[in-house]
């Protein structure tokens, strides 16, 4: 659970640095900028391995009606953000940033408010049960299962 919140604050402090970046009228440092997505790319798609092949499968299998119910919609969620995120990186490249500015700029806020309420209720409604549960039988959790982790993986890539 430490390294999830981990990865979580690592991902928003990304999101503020390239908030930054667009705050300016005109890309200012594109090499910074492809920096900082490409380190916020890793970091998500690091932590939603974690979530898809980890902590997902260890709470659905936990048995607890609420849990398993919050996991599922989170994960539900989650595809439809993953989603949408491998649309917008696919689609602004260096190129397309620097034609469409404005646009880029735009549809960055939009992905960002969308991860920044995924954190903030994954933080408030499902790492708690998460920590309740690790904390009153951390080994009573089953592994993750390998079909666990093939799901995993085919969102945003390797």
């Amino acid at each position: 659970m430490d390294r999830l919140r981990a990865e979580h604050a690592a991902l928003m402090a990304l999101a503020r640095v390239i908030r930054a970046m667009i705050d300016d009228p005109a890309p200012l440092r594109p090499a910074d900028l492809a920096s900082a997505r490409s380190a916020l790319r890793a970091t998500l798609v690091r932590h939603l391995k974690c979530e898809d092949w980890a902590l997902y499968p260890r709470l659905r299998a936990s048995g607890e009606p609420e849990l398993v119910r919050l996991t599922r919609a989170f994960e539900l969620e989650m595809g439809d953000l993953a989603d949408n995120f491998t649309a917008y990186d696919e689609k602004w490249t260096a190129t397309r940033v620097a034609a469409d500015w404005a646009g880029f700029c735009r549809e960055t806020r939009i992905i960002f408010d969308l991860l920044g309420r995924r954190v903030e209720r994954e933080e408030r409604e499902l790492y708690p049960l998460a920590d309740k549960l690790y904390s009153a039988a951390p080994s009573a959790l089953p592994p993750t299962s390998a079909a666990a982790r093939n799901r995993g993986a085919a969102r945003l890539g390797d």
